[in-house]
């Protein structure tokens, strides 16, 4: 394989929408010695595909006579939930001072996605040869950190005998919370509500990411100013002090924390001057904004099942028009769906066993309809293994059911559910569930299936539904809830939107991973949305 050196910075890879940056930490062990009277001096490059080709984003430093590195230098990559992150990472024994890697002798490589790494937090893995034969005992370890401080802050304010500044009534108090900038001037970061007409305000409490108050530096110095608001925008300034969050956090709800608030030419004028009024910290607390990657690094597992639609509007299989023929290139719609979202899933489940489910077939030896059958034909254990398992699976199955109807949605929906319930006993964020329903067209079961769905939006679960062929899929927009809030037959409303659908066709002539981006770009904050809901942090997440 060559390596091909990119002059850099690289320019941005994947989409413009990251969802966050991820720290990349690498050791070796044990690696080859290609020094001959010292040992090796390796250093660690990372490579990105893009677009089909290895682009190098990063080098370590190099470590002198080292067989087990621990490198200091981190390799920062910005990280989509939505697409395939291929890395590669190379260790080379340094032997010249050139950049071509080409005049380094090789110890190994690594290829991996992104997704693996972060869905394990650490992975430890043999190193490769080019020929694909182990490099000696040598081994890599890549342990994977968010690069965002999540923290936020949440503030209760309230004034006591503020200095009255109107001549016929009270001041209309609000307060301006500034930190230091760059350039050595007060930078403004957050002003509250006025209350009107009192020098004893109670301000409503209101909570900011920690990072715009201090930078995330809770012994940093912030100034707090408090004005009497005048409509014309010529604010009466009533006095500041400066305080620290560290400080702030002092109060407690039965202790809070007085400031005086100091206006300082009244205090040079007047001698025996003490205030102008005191600033009270009724609380103060700093908690975590868990992110998706936060619960994925803590150990929650994405559960994958695939409901495929195998009823007869979809045509016979064995005939060339019918959606799941499979063409001599060995794909359909069917199929291009499964591995879009599959390929993608599956670095979030560590076992890989997926359940693949079928419905509106008669199936063997009664001919009786099921909207809810295992494609293996093995109903106590539905499992495939991997994608490929699901492919294999589905491709089987096809000559030995019949295609009939009618095109039921609430059966396998509430296949899922049940499992997603049990899951809610752990009151623990560790699995998430995520249905793929195939189909061609118009729903039979329709009040079922928006009751199962606002039945589903109260757990840990999201339905994505991909329309193949031409159909009129106005009933799949109407479950999904972008527009307006979904409501059973009943009037009950889902608590959240959980159905994110696609029609096919709209993706048959773009790239293979678009289709991916489209149906997975809600997906994270439905995690997130729901374990904040239920007031779950990350199985392993640390203290704020």
């Amino acid at each position: 394989m060559a390596y091909t050196v990119t002059p850099s910075p690289v320019g941005p890879v994947g989409s413009q929408y990251c969802v966050c940056k991820v720290e990349l930490s690498v050791c070796g062990q044990n690696l080859l010695d290609r020094d001959v009277t010292s040992k090796s001096d390796p250093f660690c490059v990372l490579f990105m595909e893009v677009n089909g080709k290895w682009v190098e984003l990063d080098r370590t430093e190099t470590a002198v006579n080292n067989l087990n590195p621990a490198f200091a230098k981190k390799f920062t990559v910005d990280y989509h939930f939505e697409e395939v992150q291929k890395l590669k990472f190379a260790l080379f024994d340094q032997d010249k001072s050139s950049m071509q890697l080409y005049e380094h002798d090789f110890l190994g490589e690594f290829s991996c996605t992104l997704g693996m790494i972060v869905s394990s937090k650490k992975i430890t893995r043999t190193l490769l040869l080019g020929n694909g034969k182990p490099a000696g005992k040598g081994m890599i370890t890549i342990a994977a950190q968010e690069l965002s401080d999540n923290r936020v802050i949440t503030l209760s304010m309230a004034g006591r005998k503020l200095d009255k500044k109107d001549l016929f009534g009270k001041s209309d108090p609000f307060l301006e919370f500034y930190k230091p900038g760059d350039d050595g001037k007060w930078m403004l970061v957050h002003r509250t509500e006025v209350i009107k007409y009192t020098l004893d305000p109670i301000w409503k409490p209101f909570t900011v990411p920690l990072v715009s108050l201090c930078d995330g530096d809770v012994e940093k110095l912030i100034k707090v100013v408090c004005y009497d608001y005048d409509s014309d925008g010529g604010h009466d300034f009533i006095g500041e002090f400066q305080t620290s969050v560290a400080r702030m956090c002092e109060a407690q709800d039965a202790f809070p924390l007085e400031l005086e608030c100091i206006n300082p030419k009244k205090q040079k004028k007047k001698k025996n001057y003490k205030n102008s009024g005191i600033i009270i910290v009724k609380s103060c607390k700093i908690t975590r904004d868990f992110s998706f990657l936060d619960y994925i690094l803590g150990g929650c597992q994405l559960m994958f099942t695939v409901g495929i639609d195998f009823t007869a509007s979809n045509g016979n299989p064995r005939d060339p028009t019918s959606l799941h023929y499979i063409n001599p290139m060995g794909t359909n719609e069917y199929l291009s769906a499964i591995w879009a979202v599959g390929q993608i899933i599956q670095d979030y489940d560590s076992d890989k066993m997926f359940p693949a489910l079928g419905f509106g077939a008669q199936l063997p030896p009664d001919w009786k309809v099921s909207h809810e059958f295992a494609i293996n034909f093995n109903p106590t254990n539905p499992f495939c293994s991997g994608v490929e398992g699901i492919v294999q699976a589905y491709s089987a199955c096809l000559p030995h059911i019949r295609f009939y109807g009618p095109t039921n949605f609430s059966p396998i929906i509430n296949h899922v559910a049940r499992f997603a319930a049990q899951a809610t006993q752990q009151e623990a964020a560790s699995q998430y569930f995520i249905l793929l329903i195939i189909t061609d067209g118009v729903i039979s079961d329709m009040d079922e299936t928006r009751h199962a769905v606002v039945q589903a939006s109260k757990l840990p679960m999201s339905i994505i539904i991909v329309g193949v062929g031409n159909a009129d899929f106005a009933a799949m927009e109407f479950l999904d809830g972008d527009s307006r809030v979904l409501r059973s037959h009943t009037g009950e409303e889902a608590v959240r939107d959980i159905v994110q659908f696609v029609p096919f066709r709209d993706f048959r002539n773009a790239p293979k991973e678009t289709l991916a981006k489209a149906v997975l770009a809600e997906l994270p904050q439905q995690v997130v949305q729901y374990f904040k809901h239920r007031n779950l942090p990350p199985i392993n997440s640390e203290p704020a």
